[in-house]
């Protein structure tokens, strides 16, 4: 490589860190920790290549255990039928030139759903899209219908993650705003500039109105609610950590901090026991810049799955260390003996046999 070129590179590395350190105040964005008690198992896990899309962030069960469901970078929501990939559902019906599988100055029209939650009593999906806000659809797919688009008469600007209780006779619906200045193509911009304007809000099916229950929080992610509906956890990625709000008992409409994490949390997931499956990006994948990824990161970039009781404690990390199989994770969805693993960047799906 020319002389000149690396210095500029070195420069250019060099004045991003420079940004990283004034944007974070968490030592671990730049010191990834030896994480104690992991198991570097992530690497057996096998591939479910997607075949013209890529992307695929969540991933959900239906009521009857089919799928999985996942939504891609296009657009789409798939659904996994034995032995292939087929479209189940879309959140834009502006799609004739939604065609390419990454076309990220085209999500706007296209949609980009993320987060998705299946209710168990309808078999209605939810699906927070990044662009088009809350929507739903229903069992047989086609087009989500939007739900919540705006708050206060203010578009929503980066929804992100959502998770539903659908045990009473009102259905209410979790879900995050990322940023209220940053679209999710600008993901980089909102973690660079320190920017804390994410929120934890609330929608209530029978009155269809929204409450925000938690604001100022920093890159707003992943949504989940406990086993017996008395807190909801939101992952706080640019400060690597978890927030508890209390929906019940005692502290109802108080918040804590549920865990400090060794890396960027994404999607939380809870499985029948009530615990709660992480996805960690490190600092470099969450970038998205391949050149300087081991500089960045200290080493290879690689997946990170963490399970924490209801309680707070670390049960299991599982990780590939040296990025083998899975380098970006960004859902673990516990299902059926084994993990189905997201990656928002990948063009795949994971899945790791417990």
């Amino acid at each position: 490589m020319n002389a000149s070129i690396v210095l500029l590179l070195i420069s250019a590395t060099t004045a991003l860190i420079v940004s990283v350190n004034l944007a974070f105040s968490s030592e671990n964005a730049l010191n990834p920790r030896v994480i104690p008690g992991s198991q570097n198992l992530l690497s057996n896990s096998k591939i479910m290549q997607l075949k013209g899309a890529v992307g695929p962030e969540s991933v959900a069960f239906d009521r009857n255990g089919e799928g999985p469901y996942t939504g891609v970078a296009d657009g789409r929501i798939l659904k996994w039928r034995g032995h292939y990939w087929a479209d189940f559902a879309v959140t834009s019906s502006q799609r004739k030139n939604c065609t390419r599988p990454f076309a990220p100055e085209m999500e706007h029209v296209c949609g980009r759903p993320l987060g998705l939650r299946f209710d168990t009593k309808t078999g209605d999906l939810y699906i927070a899209d990044a662009y088009l806000g809350l929507q739903v659809v229903g069992p047989t797919g086609g087009l989500a219908t939007p739900l919540v688009q705006k708050f206060e008469g203010k578009p929503l600007i980066f929804t992100n993650d959502v998770d539903s209780d659908d045990h009473d006779d009102d259905v209410i619906i979790y879900f995050t705003e990322t940023s209220t200045k940053y679209q999710r193509r600008q993901y980089f911009d909102s973690v660079l500039s320190g920017d804390r304007t994410g929120s934890l809000m609330k929608y209530a099916k029978s009155t269809r109105n929204v409450t925000v229950l938690l604001t100022g929080l920093g890159f707003a992610n992943g949504v989940a609610l406990s086993k017996d509906r008395s807190f909801v956890l939101v992952a706080e990625t640019s400060n690597c950590r978890i927030v508890r709000y209390w929906l019940r008992g005692p502290y109802e409409g108080k918040h804590d901090i549920f865990a400090e994490l060794p890396g960027f949390p994404d999607n939380i997931r809870i499985n029948s026991r009530g615990e709660f499956w992480v996805a960690l990006q490190s600092f470099a994948q969450l970038m998205s810049i391949s050149d300087t990824d081991d500089f960045l990161d200290g080493g290879q970039p690689h997946a990170t799955a963490m399970k924490l009781s209801e309680d707070e404690r670390v049960l299991e990390v599982l990780e590939d260390v040296e990025g083998k199989t899975l380098r970006s994770i960004s859902e673990v969805e516990e299902k059926n003996g084994k993990l189905w693993i997201g990656s928002v960047t990948m063009p795949f799906l994971g899945v790791y046999a417990l």
